[in-house]
């Protein structure tokens, strides 16, 4: 499954990089693409794996702000 979700908090590539690696590390992430002007993250996952909620609780660990 393709979802795109708004992230608050990230200004540069290093926050690009941070968010991409959070969701990345989740298993059954197949790929995570953040998009800086949209302050945007598409995430391809297998839902039978993943819930929202693992994504959300990454990106706020991270130290930026999950907004759905």
């Amino acid at each position: 499954m393709n979802k795109m979700f708004q992230v608050n908090g990230m200004k540069c590539v290093h926050c690009k990089a941070n968010v991409e690696n959070a969701v990345k590390a989740i298993i059954g992430v197949a790929s995570a693409e953040v998009n800086l002007e949209a302050k945007s993250l598409m995430v391809d996952f297998d839902e039978a794996l993943v819930a929202i909620d693992n994504i959300k609780a990454a990106v706020d660990n991270a130290g930026y702000e999950f907004v759905g």
